[in-house]
């Protein structure tokens, strides 16, 4: 592995700027007992805050006790060997204020499932990290290998 091989290290401007072309990322909490808890949700970002809507359950409830929340969104293309992933670890709080919500909800991504009794969470970055695979122009592989396929075939 060379130093081109290598992920680049991405600045605060460049994760943000990634994370406004993605459109489901990935909540991270500790839920009830220790264990982590990881789920997808849709999202978009209001100025450099992460927005997306929750159902009452564990994860509103992680929000409104103040639990440590992660939040990690990605995009790859296997067939370039090329892809990024941005990790941000924030305060979260739900969206109380109605002519706030409201102002989301107008900028909010169709859902893909009604979700009843929903808030907006909001999730302000303390820390944003990111990686991005250089492009290998000229590597191009189109063989997709996986469980079904079998390298000796």
């Amino acid at each position: 592995m060379t130093g081109s091989d290598l992920p680049d290290v991405l600045d605060r401007t460049a994760c943000l700027r990634l994370l406004e072309t993605a459109a489901v990322g990935r909540v991270a909490w500790t839920g009830a007992g220790g264990r982590t808890v990881v789920l997808p949700v849709n999202f978009f970002l209001d100025g450099d805050a992460i927005v997306f809507r929750s159902a009452p359950g564990d994860k509103l409830d992680a929000v409104r006790t103040g639990r440590e929340l992660a939040f990690e969104a990605d995009d790859t293309e296997p067939a370039l060997r090329t892809g990024w992933s941005v990790l941000v670890h924030g305060v979260a709080t739900v969206v109380d204020d109605p002519a706030d919500a409201a102002r989301l909800a107008d900028r909010s991504p169709a859902a893909w499932f009604e979700l009843p009794e929903a808030s907006f969470v909001r999730v302000v970055p303390e820390e944003i990290t990111g990686r991005r695979l250089p492009l290998h122009l000229g590597e191009v592989s189109l063989v997709r290998q996986g469980p079904w396929s079998r390298p000796d075939a």
